[in-house]
């Protein structure tokens, strides 16, 4: 059955997303604020889910439609054929946001959806009682300026879960956003990287992950995979295929922090991504990383000095970061932070920066370009 859906994103990772999308085959792609829409059927959905590396989940997108009265809201949430997906003893959790809309009251709206997929049902199934005792189907209800759009939610917990990060640092980058930070850099794993403020590892394992082809869902579990739309066995077949593609390049990325604490948290959650044999880790202070290779990459997220009294800190750091780096000649680094005057510190104009968003925090993606090794 061909499906419309929806890879929702990080505000300002959208293209990032949609550049994925096309690498995975998929065209007429629909770019908006947060997501990337297009078309495709359980094979793209079981796809999707475990090859996204920068997306959020991916959605079924049920109807859209102008609601400004919960009649109105009632009626268009009637009007789709739920049954097509959902069994008779589905268990439905609802969901809601509303952005600019008459109906502003989330839980209302959800209240009122709810109310419009059981009648749906009861028309699907001739009967007026479900006991929900089955499968999970998360309804997010989303209004934007009166325009509803309701989806249903195939990943289950956010695609950033990939499984292998049981720990973490005190400020921990989500593994999605790690991952278009590389993607973004156009890193060659013929090349050297690094990262020299590593804390957990996580920009290091998924720089590893995409440099072995190994898909990123591949060790987790997703709702979807327990509805009756999608056969167990294209599960099994498209998870068989993911693991065949794993390469075996030889590459090596070098991982340190001062925190011989967070280094040891790396090295675990590295270990359990399956790429601990591709990055060495080690316990080091900023102004001692050096390298004797002409080229390489660094992609770091520095703290942001955040918290009270961590400013000053921070911006010494910067100023540390620029003095180290200058001496890598030849080399390309990345930076992300929420500092609003890092290139003053830096003691450098970036040749381009990108506004990212790393939770709820804005924040600037400085780019600096060294030469690259055309080998």
């Amino acid at each position: 059955m061909e499906y419309t859906l929806i890879a929702t994103s990080t505000f300002g990772l959208e293209a990032v997303v949609a550049g994925e999308l096309k690498e995975l085959g998929y065209d007429n792609l629909k770019l908006e604020n947060g997501k990337v829409t297009f078309c495709g059927d359980e094979m793209d959905i079981v796809t999707c889910n475990l090859w996204l590396r920068t997306a959020d989940r991916v959605l079924i997108k049920m109807s859209e439609f102008k609601a400004e009265s919960f009649e109105e809201l009632f009626q268009g949430t009637l009007s789709v054929d739920w049954g097509n997906i959902m069994l008779e003893d589905a268990f439905m959790h609802v969901t809601g946001k509303s952005i600019k809309s008459k109906l502003h009251s989330v839980p209302d709206c959800q209240s009122i959806v709810k109310k419009a997929v059981v009648e749906a049902m009861k028309r699907k199934y001739n009967r007026e009682r479900f006991h929900e005792t089955g499968v999970e189907y998360k309804i997010e209800v989303g209004i934007l300026k009166d325009r509803v759009t309701l989806t249903l939610d195939t990943s289950g917990e956010a695609l950033h879960k990939r499984g292998y990060r049981e720990n973490s640092g005190g400020a921990p980058i989500k593994e999605t956003l790690a991952a278009a930070l590389v993607l973004l850099s156009k890193w060659n794993p013929s090349q050297i990287l690094a990262d020299p403020m590593c804390g957990s590892g996580t920009i290091a394992i998924e720089a590893a992950l995409i440099a072995r082809n190994m898909a990123p869902g591949l060790n987790r579990s997703f709702v979807s995979e327990k509805w009756h739309i999608i056969p167990h066995s294209l599960w099994q077949d498209l998870r068989k295929h993911a693991q065949n593609s794993i390469n075996s390049n030889d590459f090596r990325i070098l991982a340190s922090d001062i925190d011989g604490r967070v280094i040891k948290t790396a090295r675990a959650n590295a270990k359990k991504a399956g790429v601990e044999d591709y990055i060495a880790f080690q316990k080091m202070p900023l102004k001692k990383f050096s390298s004797s290779k002409k080229y390489g990459f660094i992609i770091s997220n520095p703290p942001y000095g955040e918290r009270l009294g961590e400013k000053k800190e921070v911006e010494n750091l910067y100023k540390d970061m620029g003095e180290v780096f200058s001496r890598l000649e030849n080399w390309s680094y990345f930076i992300i932070t929420a500092h609003t005057e890092f290139e003053k510190y830096f003691g450098r104009k970036s040749h381009k920066n990108r506004k990212l968003y790393n939770g709820r925090l804005k924040c600037y993606y400085y780019q600096y370009f060294g030469e690259r090794d055309e080998r």
